[in-house]
């Protein structure tokens, strides 16, 4: 190249650089951010009501039960997938999950039933929770133990949740989980996911509607019940689940009773996160035997973010990998069938 092209070709680069259509040395940082938002229920749907029997009120204004939460990122590319919590608000769960590009919302819903209902020795009718359950899910009269309308049931609170959402904010896409005609949840795009009873009731729920995926901390259980070996609406490599072995829920063979029955030996053993690598060989059934001071009731909620999750000497959580691996696995991906384990009881009556 000669000296007068060289000076050109310096001379255009400059202009360039001028225009601003250069690469820049500083890294551009992502645009848009995470939302949190939060509404009553009795304030966003005027025919909900409250069901004192089963403690489920709106409180006051000065202490509202009835707060619902919604958690989007729109820094992250959006994966089309809403969460719906069912157990009290999370907050870091929902920090984690809208980094995964999921959007995610916790509803109040009647959850207040299971002491007031019976106590002890099982009822005769061995679908007695599911019934109840499906009625808190759905408001249709499933249960006589019960009285729950629609407008008070999990489906038609998450639905006037998402349409407050989509006008209140629009920046966070939430309209592409309502139906064309506006009139119900996309379900085929809905994480039902919960924690104790949270995610008995997300796995029963599941069997009636066609979800995308269920997520299920340490549950579910109604061991003295079979709605776990029904015909499921949502197919069974859908359903996911992760508990600490020191739960007591492993006492009476709980939680694989109903891992077994929902039909999750299909796809691998149970697996220990603690020695074991994502993916995990695929399965839908994980445990943990990390420390927690050897208290149940903390390996109880050790598997979600919090306070009593373990973390590693540098303070960051152990179960990172875990918790994306729930919500984000590809469903198709499963490991190879095995056999139930022969030590699990699953007639508990």
């Amino acid at each position: 190249m000669t000296h007068s092209l060289r000076l050109q070709a310096v001379a255009l680069l400059m202009i360039t650089l001028g225009t601003g259509t250069a690469f820049s040395a500083e890294p551009q940082a992502p645009t848009g951010k995470r939302f949190d938002l939060t509404a009553r229920a009795s304030k966003i749907d005027p025919t909900a009501r409250e069901h004192p029997e089963i403690s489920f009120t709106f409180g006051t204004d000065a202490k509202p039960q009835d707060l619902e939460h919604a958690c989007v990122d729109t820094r992250v590319p959006d994966q089309g997938k809403l969460v719906i919590w069912l157990m009290g608000h999370n907050q870091e769960l929902f920090e984690h999950v809208s980094g995964y590009g999921l959007h995610a919302i916790q509803v109040h819903y009647a959850n207040g039933w299971f002491a007031k209902l019976y106590s002890g020795k099982p009822p005769a009718d061995d679908l007695f929770l599911s019934k109840i359950r499906l009625e808190a899910a759905t408001g249709e009269d499933f249960s006589e133990s019960v009285s729950i309308p629609k407008a008070d049931g999990i489906m038609e609170r998450s639905y006037q949740f998402v349409k407050w959402l989509d006008r209140e904010n629009p920046d966070g896409r939430w309209k592409q989980f309502l139906t064309d005609d506006g009139k119900g949840l996309r379900w085929d795009k809905v994480i039902l996911s919960g924690i104790s009873h949270g995610s008995t009731t997300a796995a029963r729920m599941a069997k009636h509607v066609k979800v995308d995926r269920v997520v299920m901390f340490s549950g579910p259980r109604d061991q003295f019940e079979v709605w776990q070996k029904l015909p499921s609406a949502t197919p069974e490599n859908r359903y996911f689940g992760f508990s600490h072995v020191l739960d007591d829920g492993w006492v009476g063979d709980h939680y694989c009773r109903s891992w077994s029955l929902l039909g999750l030996t299909q796809f691998g053993p149970i697996v220990n996160v603690d020695s074991t690598k994502p993916p995990f060989g695929n399965t839908r059934r994980l445990t943990s035997e990390a420390d927690v001071n050897h208290d149940a009731k903390r390996a109880h909620g050790a598997v979600v973010p919090g306070k009593g999750s373990p973390k590693d000497q540098a303070g960051a959580y152990l179960y990172e990998n875990v918790w994306r691996y729930l919500f984000t696995h590809p469903v198709e991906q499963t490991g190879d069938e095995v056999p139930p384990e022969p030590d699990c009881l699953l007639d508990q009556r």
